[in-house]
């Protein structure tokens, strides 16, 4: 018996038989702990391959093909290439010589020799790319029996999947683990113009011969055949050709964008037929995969046709759906059905209403889409998830109306109506069977529910009129009905929630459909029908709100405040007309004249369900966002305070603040004594600074202001301190406390203007130094907190702190040099504790928490820029700590990171520069001791700055660079700083590209420095920021043509 590392191949057999078979989580955890060893042996290649020749079961199999695919993976100590050759010959050797292998067992392989060949795409072995002969490879397999084709088949269809996914693949590309993205692009780039159309095209001859050939449906080998080609084409389809697609929920609105050298296959309408062909021609089970391809073959970019191609593909397409909906036995079936749905829904995505309505069959197509979709929504307990691609079809169809230019009919006007109708009525309908049978109800789903009624919104507006009296003749039965129940002494609660039902979505649905008034221009007639939809849900609403002592209904209140919420967006504001007629109707009817009085009726309701429903959250909450949406986009509540604004009535801006002066007297009144009730002392301080923030951030007058901080300064400012004192440990209480002083420095609008004689600017900052100071060197107390907890409870803290620090230092209404002059210690206190924090703070967590970066690194770059004395005086380690977060911060994805960087960066590279020209001239006056230990630090450490140019380099030509500008501005520095290191990582960057392409990139780094001169005047950074534009496009268009580039030319020709 021969011995594996002190274990018997029977024992590593029995061990993976525990692990993949076992139910005693015991035994499980113990073999996996004894596989994981034997994963990471030294030896574990040569005993994989021992398990694989002796192995006789297959999840010893399985064991050897999961721990060769981690070896190849792996980025340490990568696997020589010659080995790796071996072990791809090794795989396609096993799978051709053991046809029976359990199915996950070749499935686990398959998927070892498509990570192999990804990883080694560019593998050069005597100038021949070894792993790119995969139809080479699978041509044996492809020639032998079903089985093996179906071998060959799965091949190429898992290593088109695995080139095309972003997964953890992508970051173990070994070459360039400082942009796995871009390495991961390179590859599918050239996959896509070597590989990919070959595949595609072997694919469809293989489904051509395989449907030319009467499948036996009987045979279960051919079932896998025809399953897996189908599978290989929809990978083809569905490869990412340009490198866009990051959200696989966009799916549904994207464009196929397939390369123009593929354009043959799609001029030839045998392919598109072939897809329909096989449609019909095969079981129900298979259709799925080939609706699949068909969604993707019809969502092909438009740009690949000209008018006349396009008009001729889209009548084939047509023509096929046509087809399957006068023969719909297969749609029975939910997978077939939903990608049906989908491929319609396509139809319109992807073409216009004008080229549409010229298809021949268009009358005929049109009628049998409308009556499909009447159907599909009458039968709502069917497939409901597809409904969403029926309604967007026929969302985008109305939509066009307006636009369409052809003089063909578009037939729309008779047939939209129907589909309103079929939607309103079959969920109406819904409410009685759904509650009679204890259904799952679609309204709990208000996600769901949204999305359709903004379908609706647009579909309902096409044929106004008609909608509107259909709603209104539904909305008056179900009204009486529900008026008649609640009279009666006998009605049942069934009967009662039925008509709640049908009422909770018919308001719903008038919410919507007012709602879509904002995509079609509108007429008085459509205002006043708006209005008389709007004076039933309102009476109905006085009938609801009389009964909430009694009983209310959650889902109806939701509805109405779903209405509310549509009926605010369209009909209140400055730009809607008061004349308009939909306020004439409610004049009529409810009394209600004009804007203000409709407005009471808004704020009623918010009181209303304040009183009634404050137990129920999604109420509450939807009422408060009500509320904000009312403040935020409409003017009346500033008039709460215009007179305070013009600075005319003191007297009644006092009056306003009673309440807050009382709160803070109240709050003095018991920090004043030793023994109080702290819960409601925090209770009254955090209710009374967040109205105060709130306030504060109205308050954008210079006038208003001022008289804000005349009242709360000095007077009340000693509150908050001392409450920072007590509680700087309870976040609920600083948190609130820090955001008004942050709120109180920010010098908004200019609104913080102090008069000549004024020294309030400089008390201000006073006051903010020692909140700074207090705050964090207390937090700094707190000793080690839990890694779940330490944002909440520190870096919260921390953040909000260095945003208040920023805006004080940045509002220009103090002048700094004035402190150190008269031996003030506030600024060096708020700086001293600003680094005392930093430090305190692991790198990890300043990009790992996106409002602390933004508020670091916003500090920081206003630090650099006003204060560069400060950060030159500071101790090497804490300038290293600093340099090192400006590094990694500018590979951050948060683009506003990045640039603060840059700009970070800026300001450091021209004071050095600075420094460094001075120390070289004759100078009476020498350096300062700040500058002078500054220089000395960073000639100590010249690799962090050179580390710096190198990264800088990188995103500008390796990757998608979203900030050039603020790249170029540090990078001339850069350069300047370290002229030989940057001829050094040229030629290594030159070095790095294929012999062919070494003299055009050599070229464009010398057209880069032309006319450059050794200063950082303006104009000098000016014309190396046009230079390295220049030098980005001529880059990128150099490496389009290569095997190397992101790109290629043939693309979007």
């Amino acid at each position: 018996m021969k011995y594996l590392g002190g274990k018997s191949l029977a024992q590593l057999e029995n061990l993976c038989k525990q692990l993949y078979e076992t139910t005693d989580t015991t035994t499980r955890l113990q073999a996996e702990k004894a596989l994981v060893e034997f994963t990471n042996s030294p030896d574990c290649l040569s005993k994989c391959q021992l398990l694989l020749e002796r192995g006789s079961s297959s999840y010893s199999q399985l064991l050897a093909a999961t721990c060769l695919t981690k070896l190849v993976s792996r980025t340490n100590n990568p696997l020589p290439l010659e080995q790796r050759i071996d072990i791809r010959n090794y795989v396609l050797n096993y799978l051709a010589t053991r046809p029976k292998l359990a199915t996950f067992v070749t499935q686990a392989l398959i998927q070892l020799y498509a990570r192999i060949t990804k990883l080694g795409w560019f593998d050069c072995q005597k100038d021949d790319y070894v792993f790119r002969n995969a139809i080479t490879d699978v041509t044996r397999f492809l020639q032998d029996s079903v089985e093996y084709c179906i071998i060959g088949v799965t091949i190429l269809s898992q290593l088109t999947n695995e080139i095309n996914q972003v997964s953890a693949t992508a970051f173990l590309i070994e070459a360039d683990t400082t942009h796995p993205l871009t390495k991961h692009r390179k590859i599918a780039s050239s996959f896509r113009d070597s590989s990919l159309f070959d595949i595609f095209t072997l694919s469809c001859n293989l489904l051509k011969q395989a449907s030319g050939k009467n499948l036996n449906l009987n045979d279960e080998s051919q079932h896998g055949l025809l399953m897996q080609l189908l599978k290989l084409t929809h990978n083809c389809l569905n490869f990412d050709f340009i490198g866009t697609s990051t959200d696989e929920s966009s799916d549904d609105l994207c464009t196929v964008q397939i390369p123009t050298s593929w354009r043959s296959a799609f001029l030839d309408s045998s392919t598109l037929q072939l897809f329909f062909d096989l449609y019909h021609s095969i079981p129900p089970s298979f259709s799925p995969l080939v609706l699949s391809c068909l969604v993707q073959i019809a969502s092909v970019r438009r740009s690949l046709f000209n008018n006349a191609e396009r008009a001729k593909f889209l009548s084939h397409l047509v023509d096929g759906v046509k087809r399957i909906l006068e023969n719909p036995q297969s749609l029975s079936d939910p997978n077939n059905y939903h990608e049906f749905c989908r491929l319609l829904a396509r139809l319109k995505s992807n073409y216009q209403l004008g080229e549409l309505v010229k298809v021949e069959n268009y009358p005929e197509v049109i009628r049998l889409i409308a009556n499909f979709t009447v159907t599909s929504l009458q039968h709502w307990e069917f497939a409901p998830n597809s409904v969403h691609y029926l309604l967007s079809l026929w969302q985008r169809l109305a939509a066009s109306v307006p636009y369409v230019k052809a003089t063909e009919p578009h037939m729309l006007e008779t047939y939209t109506p129907e589909v309103t109708k079929a939607y309103i009525t079959s969920r109406l309908e819904s409410v009685h069977i759904i509650l009679r049978d204890g259904l799952e109800d679609p309204l709990e789903d208000t996600g769901l529910v949204q999305q359709q009624l903004d379908q609706l919104s647009t579909i309902g507006r096409c044929e106004y009129e008609k909608t509107c009296a259909l709603l209104v003749q539904l909305f008056d039965q179900s009204a009486q009905s529900y008026q008649e129940l609640l009279q009666s002494a006998s009605a049942s609660p069934m009967d009662i929630a039925v008509q709640e039902g049908r009422l909770t979505w018919l308001v719903y649905i008038i919410g919507a459909v007012i709602g879509g008034r904002v995509s079609f221009a509108s007429t008085d007639e459509q205002d006043a029908m708006d209005g008389e939809l709007v004076c039933r849900v309102l009476q109905l609403m006085n009938l609801t709100d009389s009964r909430l002592a009694q009983a209310g209904n959650e889902k109806l209140e939701l509805a109405m405040l779903s209405f509310f919420e549509q009926f605010r967006k369209i009909y209140i504001g400055d730009q809607v007309q008061k004349s308009s007629k939909l306020y004439r109707r409610l004049s009529e009817v409810l009394g209600l004249n004009d804007e203000t009085m409709v407005l009471s009726v808004f704020i009623g309701k918010i009181i209303t369900n304040l009183k009634y429903w404050g137990r129920c959250e999604p109420i509450t909450s939807k009422t408060l966002q009500l509320l904000n949406d009312l403040s935020i986009g409409y003017p009346f509540l500033s008039q709460l305070l215009s007179t305070a604004e013009t600075g005319e009535d003191e007297d009644q801006y006092e009056q306003f603040m009673l309440p807050l002066t009382a709160a803070f007297e109240a709050v003095a009144q018991m920090f004043s004594t030793n023994t109080f009730n702290e819960q409601e002392a925090k209770r009254t301080l955090v209710g009374l600074v967040r109205d105060l923030r709130g306030i504060a951030f109205a308050f954008n007058a210079k006038t208003s202001f001022m008289m804000l901080f005349e009242w709360i300064y000095p007077s009340y400012m000693p509150i908050l301190q001392r409450a920072i004192e007590l509680w700087y440990h309870d976040p609920a209480c600083t948190t609130p406390v820090l955001k008004l002083m942050a709120e109180l420095v920010h010098n908004r609008s200019q609104r913080l203007q102090f008069d000549v004689s004024s020294p309030n600017g400089i008390l201000l900052f006073r006051e903010t130094s020692k909140m700074i100071t207090m705050y964090g060197n207390r937090i700094l107390t707190l000793g080690e907190v839990p890694k779940d907890q330490v944002y909440a409870l520190k870096l919260k803290g921390i953040s909000i702190c260095f945003s208040m620090l920023k805006a004080a230092l940045s509002g220009s209404y103090v002048n700094f040099g004035v402190f150190r002059l008269y031996g003030d210690d506030a600024l060096d206190n708020a700086l001293q504790t600003f680094i005392k924090l930093l430090l305190s703070i692991p790198h990890s967590d300043l990009l790992d928490y996106p409002k602390l970066s933004q508020s670091y690194y916003s500090l920081l770059e206003v630090l650099t820029q006003d204060h560069m004395n400060f950060i030159a005086s500071l101790e090497p380690h804490v300038i290293m700590y600093i340099l090192s977060s400006i590094s990694e911060g500018l590979t951050a994805l948060d683009t506003m990171v990045c640039t603060g960087c840059c700009s970070c960066l800026d300001h450091i590279v021209t004071y050095l520069f600075k420094q460094l020209s001075r120390s070289t001239k004759k100078r009476t006056t020498p350096l300062n001791q700040e500058s002078d230990r500054f220089l000395h630090i960073m000639q100590q450490h010249p690799e962090m700055i050179q580390q710096m140019l190198s990264t800088v380099l990188n995103i500008i030509i390796f990757e998608d660079c979203r900030n050039q500008w603020s790249m170029s501005r540090p990078l001339l520095g850069l350069i300047l700083l370290n002229e030989k290191y940057f001829s050094d990582l040229r030629n290594s960057i030159v070095n790095s590209q294929p012999p062919e392409k070494q003299q055009a990139m050599h070229l464009c780094f010398e057209n880069l420095m032309e006319g450059i001169e050794r200063n950082l005047l303006t104009k000098n950074r000016d014309r190396f920021t046009q230079n390295l534009s220049a030098f980005r496009r001529e880059v990128n268009d150099s490496m389009k043509n290569s095997t190397y580039g992101v790109n290629s030319n043939d693309m979007m020709s």
